[in-house]
């Protein structure tokens, strides 16, 4: 197993996580990031769903491709969208990773994902985020969210539901509130 990069904290893999508004078994392995060349190759990654960090995926995609329904990638906070872009269909899924829960790039992340680039896959928040952010990352366009805290999965799950209206168009309701009731 590859050492992890010492240049910040990294994502963790918790058994269970919150997917489309349900708690299941995450079936994903995810990778940390290195600080020296890993030595991983397309031939010795081992069998089995597995998250990628950006920087390791990006030299083996075309090695990966027979294998891209269980190949998934993170990208780290300072590496943007675009770095993937028209590449997302590809993906089964994608994880952005918030080192920080005052780190916020990763919400423009995701919604540049979900409308720049039109990703449909599982879009997961790995890292340091808040249950208070939940609903904010949910609306960005996050469909699973792989919480580190130690709240319980449950209280999570009905923190998706704190608020039941927002005013203002995002990419999980693409038009605001005035234009919903008619008001225009």
């Amino acid at each position: 197993m590859p050492k992890p990069a010492s240049s910040g904290p990294q994502p963790a893999n918790p058994a269970q996580l919150i997917l489309d508004d349900r708690i299941v078994a995450n079936e994903w392995r995810l990778l940390p990031q290195t600080d020296e060349e890993s030595g991983i190759t397309a031939e010795s990654l081992a069998p089995g769903k597995v998250i990628l960090p950006y920087s390791l995926w990006q030299p083996l995609r075309d090695a990966l491709a027979p294998r891209k329904a269980e190949i998934g990638v993170w990208l780290n906070s300072d590496e943007t969208a675009d770095l993937i872009g028209e590449n997302a269909g590809e993906l089964p899924l994608i994880a952005v990773h918030f080192p920080a829960f005052a780190d916020g790039r990763g919400f423009t992340t995701a919604r540049l994902l979900r409308q720049r680039y039109g990703y449909r896959g599982e879009l997961r928040a790995v890292g340091g985020f808040m249950r208070d952010q939940l609903t904010y990352l949910r609306r960005c366009g996050f469909n699973a969210y792989a919480y580190e805290g130690e709240q319980p999965l449950s209280g999570l799950l009905e923190s998706l539901n704190d608020f039941s209206e927002s005013y203002q168009a995002a990419v999980d309701q693409p038009l605001p509130l005035f234009r919903r009731r008619g008001l225009v």
